[in-house]
């Protein structure tokens, strides 16, 4: 068994010594490390180099989908983990991760301070917006429970290599946000299912590299919900659809980047027919399944505001 870590990487050196270090102390190992450079200038791909791996130059900010992509392609392990360059693995992540016998696996993300969730598994609702369960909230036992999953968060992710054959790769018009989202949904389309492993726990160390409110990360995020929308899901959701396509830009709109959610939606629109040509539709019964876990967790941990209009006013969630 062969590993290759893929780890894209845009400036944020001491963060990727953290990540390289913590790759040196895995118990099971990766084969072979590639960082992927979209345009450093703070010495990260030297320190790289440094530290026994290959540095593939994109030679400017390709962006995240285009630099993984870039390293699926060139890597050569049986397995290939894919990894932000702000995280920090615990030793045994990578043996916990293949010990799980999926097709690909996660673990548990914890933020910088250990207090809070990061990332464990994602899900949507038949309204085309996405969840990562627990994102930012404390810890819970609900989050220490096995299970299957179709989409795993790409901050600290394993797959099997032959899984892309099958799936191809990330999407690379989303560029980045909720292209992680778009695969886990071909997986599902595919009848491809992860696992998601508790026991297996990182920390996520830095954030979003333009912040969440940026008007870039907004635009960004409102043109793909439309894409996902346009590539996988079946006719008859208009009316869930609206209500957390308008909920969502109200929260926009709230953070004061109501032009940017705008500006989103319409370029989503825009290529929406596009991106309907590229569509494999999923089942209306897996967007129920993900959407009834969506409100399983939201009760057992706290409504969101966001998720409590959402269930109340698409007529009461999924049936």
């Amino acid at each position: 068994m062969t590993i290759s870590a893929i780890v894209p990487v845009w400036n944020g050196r001491d963060w990727l010594e953290r990540l390289l270090a913590s790759l040196a102390a895995q118990t099971v190992p990766a084969a072979e490390i590639l960082v992927v450079d979209n345009g450093s200038t703070d010495g990260a791909p030297e320190l790289a180099r440094e530290r026994g791996a290959r540095v593939i130059a994109m030679g400017r900010n390709a962006g995240f989908a285009a630099a993984v992509n870039r390293g699926i392609r060139e890597a050569r392990g049986e397995w290939i983990a894919v990894l932000n360059s702000d995280v920090e693995l615990a030793p045994d992540y990578f043996e916990r991760l293949t010990a799980a016998g999926a097709r690909f696996a996660t673990g548990k993300i914890l933020s910088k301070s250990g207090a809070t969730v990061d990332g464990t598994f994602d899900l949507i609702c038949r309204g085309g917006t996405a969840w990562r369960a627990g994102s930012g909230r404390a810890d819970h036992p609900i989050y220490a429970e096995a299970r299957p999953i179709a989409s795993p968060p790409w901050t600290a992710v394993l797959f099997r290599a032959d899984v892309f054959a099958r799936t191809g790769l990330l999407e690379e018009s989303f560029e980045s946000y909720l292209e992680d989202v778009d695969f886990g949904l071909r997986c599902a389309a595919l009848g491809i299912e992860g696992r998601y492993v508790p026991e297996a726990t990182a920390r996520h160390l830095g954030s979003a590299s333009l912040g969440r409110w940026h008007p870039e990360t907004v635009r960004r995020i409102a043109r793909n919900q439309v894409w996902l929308v346009a590539r996988h899901f079946p006719p008859g959701l208009l009316w869930p659809i609206l209500v957390a396509q308008l909920l969502w830009g109200a929260v926009a709109l709230r953070h004061g980047r109501g032009l940017a959610w705008v500006r989103g939606k319409w370029q989503g629109l825009a290529g929406f027919r596009k991106a309907r040509a590229k569509s494999a539709h999923l089942d209306s019964s897996f967007l129920i399944e993900s959407e009834r876990q969506i409100l399983r967790i939201q009760k057992a941990t706290g409504f969101d505001t966001y998720w409590r209009l959402y269930f109340f006013l698409s007529r009461g969630g999924a049936k």
